[in-house]
């Protein structure tokens, strides 16, 4: 499966033969690598060289290194974790505004939610309005926290409703780090979070009869209108 790496290249190209042997499907996932030694041979190229490709790939999430008798180099099954920390970290770290987050939710989150409208399911709006009912509770518990935690399950589940995965890892990705924004912008209150609900109860009215034009408008309003109420911390 391996051949020789190219000497004026040997760390990109043995990072190279064994990522595209994994993204074409050659070594599938739980896949045990040769042992270290003779992938060594298979490259012809140094331990320590070795060694740091396969830390690279086990850092792109593409295998994973076990140590101890039983351990060993193991293809993992693809997954978005590694994607999602590094926009996570990004986030948290501040590294992106206000202005930015409201702009790319305007224009994606828009989108997403019109698709959710289109494809939604008798299902679909039974398990909004179960979420619904469950933030309403948390209102009337004055639990805020909670609250934010079942907004934040509405949007991702808004992302799953689209039908489109990379919509819904979108849409995670974003809501599972932008609470910090509230918290430090806009904590919630009653009436903050009463206006947040009575958002929601219109989307749900819309995606009920499929208005998608409506369902989108209520989304983008939505967003602008936090975000102004985050910058002015109103």
């Amino acid at each position: 499966m391996f051949k020789k790496a190219k000497q004026n290249r040997v760390f990109q190209d043995v990072v190279e033969q064994i990522q595209n042997a994994v993204l074409s499907g050659k070594l599938k996932p739980g896949t045990k690598l040769p042992a270290e030694r003779e992938l060594k041979d298979m490259f012809n190229t140094s331990r320590g060289t070795l060694r740091e490709a396969l830390r690279v790939l086990e850092q792109k999430g593409l295998i994973e290194i076990k140590l101890g008798v039983a351990g060993g180099t193991i293809v993992k099954q693809m997954d978005a974790d590694p994607i999602v920390e590094s926009l996570a970290l990004l986030i948290r770290s501040g590294g992106i505004s206000l202005e930015h987050l409201a702009e790319f939710r305007i224009k994606i989150e828009g989108s997403i939610v019109e698709l959710a409208a289109q494809r939604a399911t008798p299902e679909d709006i039974q398990e909004m309005e179960r979420l619904f009912k469950q933030a309403k509770t948390h209102l009337e518990n004055q639990d805020w926290e909670n609250f934010l935690k079942t907004d934040q399950t509405m949007h991702t589940y808004i992302g799953i409703m689209s039908g489109n995965p990379i919509f819904q890892f979108v849409q995670k990705s974003i809501h599972d780090n932008i609470h910090q924004y509230y918290e430090f912008y806009l904590p919630m209150n009653h009436a903050r979070t009463l206006e947040n609900l009575t958002d929601f109860e219109k989307l749900i009215k819309a995606m009920k009869i499929h208005d998608t034009t409506a369902a989108a408008n209520i989304i983008r309003d939505h967003v602008e209108r936090f975000n102004k109420k985050m910058q002015k911390k109103t």
